[in-house]
């Protein structure tokens, strides 16, 4: 179970810890260079009462156990080049989201779900593009909804020849809702299937079985059942080939995070944070470490997950899964750092001179996808820049994913420190792409590359606050005497607004240029069905959600709206 002691609302606390031994649902094998997660889910251990988790379908529970494990195969098993999912039923690989779930849950639970399990299965295309550790889906049985989506999250999809086995994306014939996790924009757009053949096959509940399946690029290859074992296995090999990931390597261990969490605050080894419960807002410092860097590529292997910029972005990711599950009526998060520039310098300059590493690759790839799990956060984001800040190469990617940044032009009055200073590096420059494609200053500067020229000629060089508000890379510079108002007004003004508008506009304003797969299912997809989730067709008493194993048929409303 994911769920611990009660938060101070009297609600379940959320907890995306967890561990191999732990796991309910999921079972993870691994045979030289090839792992295998089977999915196996236990119908009694739901995240919640008032439901069971039948027929292999999922709730959220299941997919933090699948998200922990695909971190863990990234970071602790270098050796594992191919990974196979599959599941442990015959009949039945995965009926997808719970239903029963969906109808108990409050809207917001159902929208973070599936935000949650659409970050996760971009994990899986992550790890296969960039991590060269590839995913393989075994499909045997009925892969119905959200199980088809997470067979298309994957590289590859075999599915046996059985006259019985078949996907389908049933979501609008039976539920009055849309796949929730992707499964419309992976359709035409990763599997490039045809505008009307996908429109036929997301429209019956039956799915499509055998050579239909191939022909129409919803799966890969359908084989014999007396052959399908092997052909997997031959196929896993195959794509094991092409990795460059290190057999021989050694793996880190993710050993449990050091996180107390209490009524007001929620501390980390590397990381504060404190709520003002007035206004609504959380206050997260990110604390730079006394040490400096290692010299070498065999120290960081040595310190491993305690090595700075691994423990922290780790940290990082758990701190926004707990602040969004748990902490829903915060509305503004203000985000701060404090340490010693020099020293945050250096780590950045480790990591890019180290950048060929398996293992150093991987911490800047988590670090990315922390940075996008950020972007893609419903909460109004801060950054301040002030004296005894650290924000530099890296750490500086965070003035660039908030929503406004504000840095101290001067230093308050009886402080000791320098002034706030700023240091960019050539990871602001293309290592950390945003989801649209490109990097965040590129799409802060959309319509003026002559600016993102402009930051890079100060890479390395400490930037001031004058210098920072001509570059554009803050949004204001106040000085002392105005610092504590300004950053006061902004967010009680931002408390006051309608949290529901506030969601919309920073979504759209944040994601500006090119259209990717990932933005259109953040940006489309949880928009539609943000709404879908609260319309009565849907979850009104006579809705297709409340009704669904009732034997009713649903009463909808027949305008199109």
């Amino acid at each position: 179970m994911q769920t611990v002691t009660p938060n101070r609302t009297g609600k379940t606390m959320i907890d995306f810890q967890t561990s191999p031994d732990r796991y309910r649902h999921w079972k993870l094998t691994i045979e030289g260079s090839i792992a295998t997660l089977t999915m196996d889910v236990d119908p009694s251990a739901g995240l919640a009462p008032g439901y069971e988790l039948k027929m292999n379908s999922y709730d959220l529970g299941v997919d933090i156990e699948l998200y922990d494990a695909v971190q863990r195969l990234r970071l602790e098993h270098p050796e594992v080049r191919s990974v196979i999912m599959t599941s442990a039923n015959p009949k039945i690989f995965c009926a997808g989201a719970n239903i029963k779930m969906l109808g108990v849950s409050s809207h917001g639970h159902k929208v973070n779900f599936c935000k949650f399990t659409n970050e996760t299965r971009l994990s899986i295309e992550d790890a296969t593009e960039f991590s060269r550790q590839a995913y393989l889906c075994a499909i045997t049985g009925t892969a119905a909804g959200g199980g088809y989506e997470l067979a298309l999250a994957t590289d590859h999809i075999m599915m046996v020849d059985d006259g019985n086995t078949s996907v389908s994306l049933p979501e609008v014939p039976l539920l009055a809702v849309l796949p929730g996790t992707g499964g419309l924009t992976r359709v035409v757009d990763k599997r490039k299937v045809r505008r009307d053949r996908a429109d036929i096959f997301c429209s019956i509940e039956e799915g499509v079985k055998g050579k239909r399946a191939v022909d129409w690029r919803l799966v890969d290859e359908v084989v014999p059942s007396s052959s399908f074992k092997a052909a997997v296995q031959k196929r896993a090999e195959t794509m094991a080939a092409t990795s460059d990931r290190p057999l021989d390597g050694k793996g880190v261990s993710l050993t449990p995070l050091n996180r107390v969490i209490g009524a007001d605050a929620v501390t980390y080894d590397h990381i504060d944070i404190t709520f003002d419960r007035d206004t609504r807002c959380a206050n997260i410092t990110l604390k730079a470490p006394a040490a400096a860097a290692p010299a070498d590529v065999a120290a960081i292997h040595a310190q491993g997950v305690g090595f700075w910029p691994l423990a922290i972005t780790r940290e990082l990711d758990d701190a926004i899964l707990h602040l969004r599950s748990n902490e829903t009526a915060v509305a503004s998060w203000v985000i701060r750092t404090i340490g010693d520039r020099d020293v945050v310098a250096g780590y950045d300059a480790l990591l890019q001179r180290a950048a060929s590493d398996w293992l150093v690759r991987e911490i800047v790839l988590y670090w990315k996808r922390t940075m996008k799990r950020l972007d893609t956060t419903s909460r109004t984001l801060f950054a301040l820049v002030e004296p005894g800040s650290c924000f530099v190469g890296f750490m500086a990617e965070i003035l660039f994913a908030v929503d406004r940044s504000f840095m101290l032009d001067g230093t308050f009055e009886g402080s000791d420190l320098p002034p706030a200073q700023i240091r960019l590096s050539e990871m602001n420059f293309g290592p950390l792409l945003m989801g649209n494609g490109i990097t965040r200053l590129a799409t802060r500067f959309l319509g003026e590359p002559e600016a993102v020229d402009a930051a890079r000629a100060m890479i390395g060089k400490d930037i001031d606050a004058a210098q920072a508000e001509e570059l554009g890379l803050v949004t204001g510079t106040p000085d002392d005497i105005d610092w504590q108002d300004e950053i006061r007004l902004m967010i009680e003004e931002r408390a006051s607004f309608s949290p529901d508008s506030l969601t919309g506009m920073e979504a759209n304003l944040r994601f500006a240029g090119p259209e990717t797969m990932e933005t259109k299912i953040f940006g489309r997809l949880t928009a539609w069905q943000n709404w879908i989730f609260q319309r009565p067709n849907a979850v009104g008493e006579n809705g297709a959600l409340k009704l669904y194993g009732t034997g009713k048929r649903a009463a909808y409303n027949q305008e199109r709206v």
